[in-house]
């Protein structure tokens, strides 16, 4: 194993770790977390605006149904004192009968209109709260549209990274040996994707481990180009500025 392809592998390394890099930022983008709270916080205020839209209208069917029997109350009266003072009814008896009955009808129709009344200011807050709600939906949704619209140009600029720096990898892995190719795939599966470290100062840059005096002597007298793991994290080492 010489030098040059322990540098050619160091320099693969390099690579994917960048493109790791860029692949995690374009999952960690500050959109997505962004995308993600405004889509919670319209869930929340859907469920609120639910809530308070069923509770505006049941009032609203009840001072709907007060109204309507009002109508026909009122319409009820009408027909009664057409009756009363149309001069088609002579009978006093049954005169009495229809002017008590006008009584009644007059004094049922004022409850009602108390009761679509008070329905009808039960209702206003409800309204108010329904209105302010749908503010607020109307508000993330347009929020939302910015931050997917930010948010699709900032993964096409990370995918326009990752493509370029994909290109340079076929060279790269082509100035690497296979078996040493190989065996740096198996440890980057295994070792979170960094396979290779730099050596420093008697530091592995992988784990960031000191390497006991024993074996970074032993290292040291080891020829050129010879394939040396770190005895902590099993990556291979590369002496720096070797």
């Amino acid at each position: 194993m010489s030098t040059a392809d322990l540098e050619a592998l160091l320099a693969l390394q390099d690579l994917d770790t960048h493109l790791d890099q860029e692949r995690h930022r374009r999952d960690h983008l500050a959109e997505r977390a962004e995308l993600a709270d405004i889509e919670r916080a319209t869930a929340e205020v859907e469920a609120a605006r639910a809530e308070v839209g069923a509770s505006r209208d049941e009032v609203a069917s009840r001072q709907d149904a007060a109204e309507r029997e009002l109508r026909a109350t009122e319409d009820r009266v009408l027909q009664v004192n057409a009756r009363l003072y149309g001069g088609t009814v002579t009978a006093s008896r049954e005169l009495q009968a229809m002017a008590a009955d006008v009584e009644g009808l007059k004094k049922r129709a004022s409850e009602l209109e108390d009761r679509a009344l008070s329905f009808m200011e039960e209702r206003e807050p409800l309204d108010a709260e329904v209105a302010a709600l749908d503010g607020q939906l109307a508000g993330l949704e347009a929020r939302r549209y910015q931050v997917v619209e930010s948010l699709t140009g900032a993964e096409a600029d990370v995918d326009a990274e990752l493509t370029r720096l994909s290109a340079q990898r076929p060279a790269l892995v082509g100035a690497v040996p296979k078996p040493l190719l190989a065996a740096y795939d198996r440890l980057r599966s295994r070792l979170g994707g960094v396979a290779v470290a730099r050596l420093v100062g008697g530091r592995c840059d992988g784990c960031h481990l000191s390497l006991p005096a024993v074996e970074l002597d032993r290292i040291r007298h080891e020829a050129a180009g010879t394939l040396e793991y770190c005895e902590q994290c099993g990556r291979i080492l590369v002496i720096a500025g070797s």
